[in-house]
């Protein structure tokens, strides 16, 4: 089965996030095609023919009973039974989705029993939908649109410039685990101190905070931001994630010291270096924390350093 038309590796993490938090309600087809125990298999031909469909339920009172698909009715016809009832012929050994199933585990049924269509029923056992691959495609298109154009939108990116030179306004938005796309605010922030012509190791110094602060997000929060104003005087960046929050700051600072699990330690982060790294290195750091998230500012002043632009030819 062709479940998902886009590359798993150009948005593996959106893609899971969506399978998971999708349920069969959300992309299964509500406006059913139905017939009865006592309809004739040429009723229910007659219905596929003129709602182009393969498979049609059958159902008494909301209850289902079985399903007839596009197989049936050629067998229907091959054996001239076409103008029998529907329920002598009909599939009884069906594998159903309960509406609140997670998508991922829709999908491993399709997987695993290669049916076209699966019915969904709701907690009273009432047929509510029928989902097939085409839904699943459908739905997943529409969503992962939909979250793009969401983040898109609250993504905020301005460079402007005055007599005074350039300045910078953005915010980057960082997602858990994202390990692919870390390190993109760090490298950005820095392609614009250079148009600034800030020395060097100015810009290092920025560079290894806003690394630090965004790596920080991806290993030990939900999520968050990363927000940079800059100019050729100065730089702030301000990370704010959506939690779960640092339960003892002090220890947080502490060179070493970590939270992250032997996984993302086996890769190489969450040494324990982030917080003290970007402390080091900053003119200012500001840091706060709760359950709900935590937020750590960093200021780096240039005008205050003999070095802060370099001359363009060196």
């Amino acid at each position: 089965m062709t479940v998902v038309p886009l590359s798993s590796e150009q948005y593996p993490l959106l893609l899971i996030e969506l399978l998971i938090k999708l349920k069969a309600k959300d992309v299964m087809t509500p406006e059913l095609v139905t017939a009865g125990r006592s309809d004739s298999l040429r009723a229910v031909q007659q219905l596929m023919k003129a709602n182009r469909i393969t498979g049609v339920p059958i159902v008494a009172n909301k209850r289902l009973f079985g399903i007839v698909s596009i197989d049936d009715i050629i067998n229907a016809l091959d054996g001239g039974y076409i103008d029998d009832d529907a329920e002598k012929h009909m599939s009884t050994h069906m594998v159903v989705f309960e509406e609140n199933m997670p998508l991922s585990f829709c999908i491993s049924y399709f997987q695993k029993y290669r049916y076209g269509r699966f019915p969904v029923l709701n907690r009273d056992n009432e047929l509510v939908g029928i989902i097939t691959s085409r839904d699943i495609n459908t739905a997943l298109l529409v969503e992962l649109t939909r979250e793009l154009n969401k983040q898109e939108s609250q993504s905020q990116s301005k460079i402007t410039t005055d007599a005074e030179g350039m300045h910078l306004f953005k915010v980057y938005h960082v997602r858990r685990y994202d390990f692919e796309n870390a390190g993109k605010a760090s490298t950005d922030i820095r392609k614009f101190l250079k148009k600034c012509k800030i020395k060097s190791g100015l810009i290092r110094r920025v560079s290894v905070a806003a690394y630090e602060l965004e790596m920080n997000q991806v290993v030990h929060s939900l999520g968050g931001t990363i927000t940079c104003r800059a100019d050729a005087t100065h730089a702030e960046i301000i990370a704010q994630d959506t939690g779960p929050g640092i339960e003892d700051v002090e220890l947080s600072m502490q060179e070493g010291v970590t939270t992250a699990n032997a996984w993302i330690q086996s890769m190489g982060f969450g040494a324990g270096m982030g917080l003290p790294n970007a402390k080091r290195v900053a003119d200012e750091f500001d840091i706060s924390s709760s359950p709900d998230g935590t937020r750590v500012r960093v200021l780096f002043r240039f005008n205050d350093s003999e070095e802060t632009k370099t001359n363009e030819n060196k």
